[in-house]
C-alpha cells in the first residue's frame, strides 16, 4: 500500500518520560522533513476541521546505544531521510540550542537517544533489521 516506511528508534535505557518526548520531536522531524506524507485534515461530523498527520503507519522500535548508531550507520549508506536526537538535547532550552549540541557531537560516535528514518520500505527494514518493536 506504501512505497515508504516510517520508523522511529528510541534507547532503551531512558525514562519513559524521555522516550515519549523523544518519539514526539522525531514524528515532527518526520513530518517537516517529508511534508509529502502527511495526509489531509480531518473534519468531524459536525463540520470542524482539525490537524493533518502522517497518513502511514509509524513503526516505533527499541535499542541500546550500539543499536542506534549501527541503524545510523545503515540509515546513512541508504541515503534514507533521518532525524535525529541526541543526549546533550535533554539539557538545552530551545531550538538552537539543540542543534548546537548535535552539531557538538562526534559524528562517527553519535550519542543518539534518538533517530527517525524515512525512506523506501525495504532500505528502512534493512536499518532497523535486528531491532524490536517498542512494547
Amino acid at each position: 500500500m506504501f512505497d515508504t516506511k516510517v520508523a522511529l528508534i528510541v534507547r532503551d535505557d531512558l525514562p519513559v518520560w524521555q522516550k515519549l518526548n523523544v518519539v514526539a520531536f522525531l514524528a515532527t522531524g518526520v513530518a517537516a522533513a517529508a511534508p509529502e506524507a502527511l495526509g489531509e485534515p480531518y473534519e468531524d461530523a459536525a463540520g470542524i476541521r482539525y490537524g493533518r498527520m502522517l497518513g502511514q503507519p509509524m513503526l516505533v522500535f527499541t535499542a541500546d546505544l550500539p543499536g542506534l548508531q549501527a541503524a545510523h550507520r545503515q540509515a546513512l549508506a541508504r541515503e534514507l531521510r533521518i532525524v535525529p536526537y541526541v543526549h546533550a538535547m535533554f539539557s538545552t532550552g530551545h531550538d538552537a540550542a539543540n542543534r548546537e549540541a548535535f552539531r557538538a557531537q562526534d559524528a562517527a560516535n553519535l550519542d543518539l537517544v534518538g533517530l527517525a528514518l524515512h525512506g523506501a520500505k525495504k532500505a528502512v527494514d534493512k536499518a532497523v533489521k535486528g531491532l524490536a518493536l517498542h512494547g
